[in-house]
């Protein structure tokens, strides 16, 4: 897919953008391979071939560097379509996007040892603090570590994770005496992949399975220091309203898209459902029920209330930057409510329908406890958590947010 063009305005009609249009014509190979995926706890070769082809793991990344370089409501409309088709896809897309945009923060000569000249680069790992420790020696570190949530592995080149530096057997301090932490990237090949680690409900096919390194020399071009919690931009020495937005611009909405994207899929399940299905005891189809119809209609505006409030808050920061002008923190704490505020949208009209599925919403094999499964798995994720509400309160009554929105 040919490179996006760069401008200062973001596209009018989202879903009439290539990339946007690539995805939904994927749809149908997603439902094909859905079951394998979850059954594999991976991607099938075949489909990562697709999605590579697609442009989707480049997303993200600047065009020097092989890259789309795309604004994030088409990156979040990407993502949310995926989700539709399959959750863990969508899930995996979208974390592979947020750890490209921290790589983009190395080092130039890491930044080029990740993205060589014709690369299919797809990043894997966490972006929160902690999992490994390392001591210095020339060069760079040897360190050990054990980091949790390894989305994606399965397909990944580079692993990313968290670590702190020792000296003398004690971590390193910031100068105000609180904990210090840098970032690593690790070459898949040198990571071990810890066999069972992802036992879950939903989400399986995401293979975020635990890993580890023991010993391992770490360069370091591949380290950075970990700024924010979970993420501030250190990617904006990269040309573009892209790379100037705040994080909040991308952390956050990425998932809140993952949830919204699931949660259609909820919906039109229902709908397909309750044009065949006549419920034990009725004499009726389940779509002549007036409380399902009323249903369906909340949980349609309901989840598209949240999702347009999403992208409201990611234009007017977008319209900002690309005037030239610094976001408020206002703005900011707004545009960090707003994913969580769709992501409750999503629970709550996904809530609806698997009640309206009577018995088949249980049964493991049907679409709606697929995404009742998948939905609530995402919904678990920090990044949409309930915290976040009296975060962005604080900063409206005019106190102090604390280091996680700044």
């Amino acid at each position: 897919m040919d490179a996006m063009t760069e401008d200062t305005r973001l596209p009018t009609d989202i879903d009439a953008t290539p990339l946007v249009r690539a995805a939904i014509a994927l749809l149908p190979e997603l439902r094909r391979y859905h079951e394998e995926i979850e059954r594999e706890q991976r991607l099938p070769p075949a489909l990562l071939q697709q999605l590579h082809e697609a442009g989707f793991y480049r997303m993200v990344l600047p065009r020097a560097l092989g890259g789309l370089q795309v604004d994030p409501l088409t990156y979040t409309r990407v993502v949310e379509v995926l989700a539709e088709g399959a959750g863990s896809v969508g899930w995996n897309i979208a974390n592979n996007s947020i750890g490209q945009l921290v790589t983009l923060g190395l080092p130039d000569d890491g930044v080029n040892e990740i993205y060589p000249h014709g690369h299919a680069t797809v990043i894997a790992g966490t972006a929160v603090q902690g999992g490994g420790q390392a001591v210095p020696v020339e060069g760079g570190y040897r360190i050990n570590g054990h980091w949790t949530f390894g989305t994606g592995c399965q397909e990944a080149v580079w692993m990313l994770g968290s670590f702190q530096i020792l000296d003398d057997g004690k971590p390193r301090r910031r100068a105000d005496g609180g904990s210090l932490y840098w970032r690593a990237l690790f070459p898949r090949t040198d990571v071990t992949i810890v066999p069972g680690s992802w036992d879950v409900a939903g989400l399986r096919g995401t293979g975020s399975f635990d890993w580890t390194v023991k010993d391992l020399f770490l360069p370091e071009r591949r380290t950075m220091v970990h700024a924010g919690v979970p993420v501030d931009n250190q990617w904006n020495r990269w040309a573009g309203t892209t790379y100037a937005l705040p994080s909040v611009a991308w952390v956050g909405p990425h998932h809140s898209s993952v949830i919204t994207g699931i949660a259609r899929a909820g919906i039109d399940a229902l709908i397909e459902l309750a044009a065949d299905k006549t419920p034990r005891g009725r004499s009726g189809l389940l779509c002549e029920n007036p409380q399902v119809q009323d249903d369906v209609g909340r949980a349609d505006a309901i989840l598209n209330a949240g999702r347009i409030y999403r992208s409201a808050m990611i234009r007017e920061l977008w319209n900002t930057v690309a005037a030239g002008e610094d976001t408020t923190l206002e703005q900011r704490a707004r545009c960090r409510l707003a994913p969580v505020h769709a992501a409750d949208c999503a629970r709550q009209a996904m809530d609806l329908m698997y009640r309206h599925g009577g018995s088949t919403s249980f049964k493991r094999a049907s679409r709606l406890a697929e995404c009742w499964r998948d939905l609530h798995v995402v919904g678990q994720t920090a990044t949409v958590g309930p915290e976040w509400y009296p975060i962005g309160g604080r900063v409206l009554l005019g106190m102090d947010a604390g280091p996680r929105l700044r």
